[in-house]
């Protein structure tokens, strides 16, 4: 265990600290008591007792979920658009593809996806004469009804092939799937609302069959030094007052911005992937690392 400790430790600490047993004995006792504390959870910049943050992010997307798609492209000056076009191009759907969309109420990513899965199982009919003998399934599973009813509502508007989409209302914590169950999961703009992500990553892995890839699409932290700067300053001045503008709801978008800040950087959210036990784990940053692409796959 001391090696172990001194390993780690000598990647962040200088040699000479490090000269005795003894002060590795002293300086990782010290680092490894700082665990987080498991009944806390960040709720934007505070602090809250880990059993309440779900009724607090509950609260918030039940308010925004009326305005939630127009406020994307209003705070995103329509990139979003752009980032999600990336993430299933990405997933490669295909012909009779089982897949998972966690946290995405509002349909965004299922439709793309099974728009993709609909064109793949064309090409195979055109190529052997026959449909697919099982057309693909996306399943959109998201822990407020509100969100899941305005998808709901847009996929019926858009004329949407409903017999390839389900709905079900369901912590990201503790899905309610079968093991080996998905060829796919994505999670966009949802996971660093949960309260705990290594659970949820660790749920990810367990209903994706051998093979199934994981891909998770959200806000990071930025690598350009000069957007940096911009990015701060607009996230957290103008996006709550166009919050309180559009949706009446200035409290709601302060605690978004709040919870990107809250996020794990690129490299340390890739490690937490990486715990859950998926491989060959990288990240592709997007628009400077306003957000980024973290993928996965079960093997």
């Amino acid at each position: 265990m001391l090696r172990h400790r001194h390993l780690l430790l000598s990647k962040i600490l200088p040699a000479a600290v490090l000269s005795t047993p003894e002060a590795v004995q002293t300086i990782s006792l010290r680092c490894f008591a700082a665990a987080p504390d498991p009944g806390v959870a960040s709720f934007g910049f505070k602090e809250v007792a880990a059993e309440e943050k779900v009724g607090l992010v509950g609260e918030v997307f039940r308010s925004v979920a009326p305005s939630y798609d127009i406020m994307n492209d209003l705070m995103s000056a329509g990139l979003h658009r752009l980032w999600k076009d990336r993430l299933v191009s990405k997933l490669c759907p295909f012909a009779g593809m089982q897949h998972l969309d966690v946290a995405g109420g509002t349909g965004d990513i299922a439709f793309r996806v099974l728009e993709a899965i609909r064109r793949a199982e064309t090409d195979v009919q055109q190529q052997s004469g026959e449909p697919h003998p099982s057309p693909g399934v996306v399943t959109v599973c998201d822990i407020n009804p509100a969100m899941l009813e305005e998808g709901k509502k847009k996929a019926i508007a858009a004329k949407y092939d409903l017999q390839g989409l389900r709905w079900q209302e369901g912590n990201a914590e503790a899905l309610p799937f079968q093991d080996h169950s998905m060829d796919g999961y994505t999670i966009a703009f949802g996971i660093r609302n949960v309260t705990h992500i290594d659970k949820a990553l660790q749920e990810a892995h367990r209903v994706l069959r051998p093979g199934g890839r994981f891909l998770c699409l959200e806000f990071s932290q930025v690598v350009l030094p000069g957007l940096r700067e911009l990015y701060d300053l607009y996230s957290m001045n103008v996006i709550p007052k166009i919050g309180r503008v559009v949706a009446n709801d200035e409290a709601s978008y302060q605690y978004l911005v709040e919870s990107i800040r809250r996020f794990p950087d690129q490299d340390t959210f890739a490690g937490m992937v990486e715990d859950a036990g998926l491989q060959q784990v990288e990240y592709e940053n997007l628009s400077g690392g306003i957000v980024a692409i973290h993928s996965g796959f079960k093997l």
